[in-house]
């Protein structure tokens, strides 16, 4: 029997699927992570902004159509925050808590486990890729006025430290990167305390690069950038959630700092990293910007120099505080998001072009062009065929529609 297991949204989920793939592979599945003919989906969805919702609800309607016969069995934040969405079409329908039980659930309809104070511990995942992603962290504390992950993740926890070392020591040999992710990786925690540093100076020993997934502003002050400057293996890409860059949007987002802060924990990478990769996120046309807010956002990126910029107009989530203020015209929004989206491609071939060499980590060759991402997340593209897990030496030559193009040292 075939399962296909399907991902929408971030990496926490991916490597959650792929916690549920091993499962399944274990219990002597024939296994697959594309959309293809299966006996059997599962679709582990998002619910981020009403976009994602709509696109796991049509994900669901493909894996029908190319096998009308299948089950679908449905996970995830949106199945979490509105079930009843899924009935016409899903067999089985959980939430974010125990995906794992979803191998051998016995239940049919609605099964929405109670979500955890602690962390909960799933198997491993299936590591297929030359990057491993580990989730060392769920939940978030948080409340962005915007956001409505706290209320279907529920609150911070974090996992066990010597479970995730465990989980280093079992990785495929192939596998040359680590990448640490997790609803609010910035807060996570050994025994209570900010756990972050420690956890990558011990990683640190396994001769593997090391890569962190988003972060928040909080986590990024002197004495943490200093340490993570000693490590011989991580990976100088730092993805900063900006939200915003009016200090009138940050607070009624709820975003607990100010522009300042954030330059500042800016200048303490770039003072440690002169080259790091800084990236964000955007949210356009959040209730009540105004022009001049807008334009203030515009200029601060400008200002800061990021290598790109993740954007996404405002949506309007259900349960949020934000879901009561008085919505933006959706023209302004479009209109707002393709100006950035132009911002965006200036600064990663400003970037690109910055850098001379890298060394980047094959991930994929198709015919005779190889592809992978230096340290700090250029993704280069070579004219020679490669081996798939090489780490090799390169010179950037010139930017091409976002990418560089390189050549073997």
């Amino acid at each position: 029997m075939k399962v296909s297991v399907l991902t929408l949204g971030c990496k926490v989920n991916k490597y959650e699927s792929d916690s549920i793939l091993n499962l399944f592979k274990k219990n002597g599945y024939e296994i697959s992570d594309k959309l293809e003919f299966a006996d059997l989906y599962v679709v582990n969805t998002c619910a981020v902004t009403s976009e994602a919702e709509k696109k796991s609800r049509q994900m669901i309607a493909r894996c029908k159509k190319i096998n009308p016969q299948a089950k679908v069995f449905v996970c995830g934040c949106a199945a979490q925050n509105n079930p009843d969405q899924f009935l016409e079409k899903a067999s089985l329908i959980k939430g974010v808590a125990n995906k794992n039980g979803i191998v051998n659930s016995n239940v049919l309809g609605i099964d929405i486990d109670q979500i955890p104070l602690i962390y909960q511990q799933e198997e491993y995942a299936l590591q297929s890729r030359t990057r491993a992603f580990i989730k060392i962290q769920d939940g978030c504390n948080n409340f962005c006025s915007y956001c409505i992950i706290p209320y279907l993740r529920g609150r911070s926890r974090s996992r066990n430290f010597d479970d995730i070392l465990q989980e280093i020591k079992n990785l495929p040999s192939d596998i040359q990167e680590i990448v640490l992710t997790g609803i609010n990786l910035s807060d996570f925690k050994i025994n209570g305390q900010p756990g972050l540093l420690k956890l990558l100076q011990e990683l640190d020993k396994y001769n593997l690069r090391l890569r962190l997934s988003s972060l928040e502003e909080v986590v990024i002050d002197e004495d943490f950038v200093f340490g993570l400057s000693k490590l011989n293996n991580f990976c100088p890409h730092f993805h900063l959630s900006l939200q915003s860059g009016s200090d009138t949007i940050l607070k009624a987002m709820n975003r607990r700092y100010t522009t300042s802060q954030f330059k500042k924990a800016c200048e303490n990478i770039r003072k440690y990293f002169p080259l790091a990769s800084i990236t964000t996120d955007i949210i356009v046309g959040f209730p009540g910007e105004s022009e001049k807010e807008f334009n203030e956002t515009k200029e601060f990126i400008k200002d800061v120099n990021f290598s790109g910029l993740h954007v996404f107009p405002y949506s309007a989530r259900q349960g949020t505080v934000a879901y009561k203020f008085k919505d933006i015209p959706y023209e302004i929004k479009k209109n707002r998001t393709e100006i950035l989206l132009d911002l965006d491609k200036e600064l990663k071939k400003e970037f690109i072009l910055k850098n001379k060499t890298g060394k980047i980590l094959i991930e994929e060759v198709q015919d005779n062009v190889s592809y992978g991402l230096t340290e700090n997340y250029i993704r280069c593209f070579v004219n020679q065929r490669c081996t798939v897990g090489d780490i090799l030496n390169v010179s950037i030559l010139q930017e091409k529609d976002g990418m560089a193009f390189a050549r073997l040292i």
